[in-house]
């Protein structure tokens, strides 16, 4: 129960530290889910192969992420990657707590880089896991 505590907690803070004018809203007119706990690294199978279905040459950064609760966290995260030009494709699934970032196969994947951009939208990266797709 302390556990579940300090993570809501600790989204609350961020969440309010690092919100901009896109993410600050009022939380009443969509529903929240549950915290997701994403520390488990793996993903969805059907949702993976979906992502990969057009993708080659590319790299693939599956992160954890902690503090994901609705699709207005989604969006955040998925306008912050979008306007990374080696980003090709990004997929957040909010059930599982993971984020698939296919990334071209010349950018060097820095957990460090994608924790902050995930930091500044209000929630936490617990994890990375990178595949090679050719």
């Amino acid at each position: 129960m302390n556990k579940f505590l300090i993570i809501g907690l600790s989204f609350m803070i961020s969440h309010s530290l690092f919100a901009t004018d896109d993410m600050n809203h009022d939380h009443k007119s969509h529903v929240h889910g549950e915290l997701i706990d994403g520390t488990d690294l793996d993903v969805d199978p059907d949702r993976y192969q979906n992502f990969i279905k057009d993708l080659e040459d590319c790299q693939i950064a599956v992160v954890s992420v902690i503090g994901m609760v609705c699709d207005f966290c989604a969006q955040g995260l998925e306008k912050t990657f979008e306007k990374d030009r080696n980003v090709k494709k990004i997929d957040v699934d909010l059930n599982k707590g993971k984020v698939l970032i296919a990334y071209s196969q010349d950018k060097a994947i820095e957990y460090k880089e994608i924790e902050q951009k995930i930091l500044a939208n209000g929630q936490n990266a617990t994890g990375l896991k990178i595949i090679n797709i050719n």
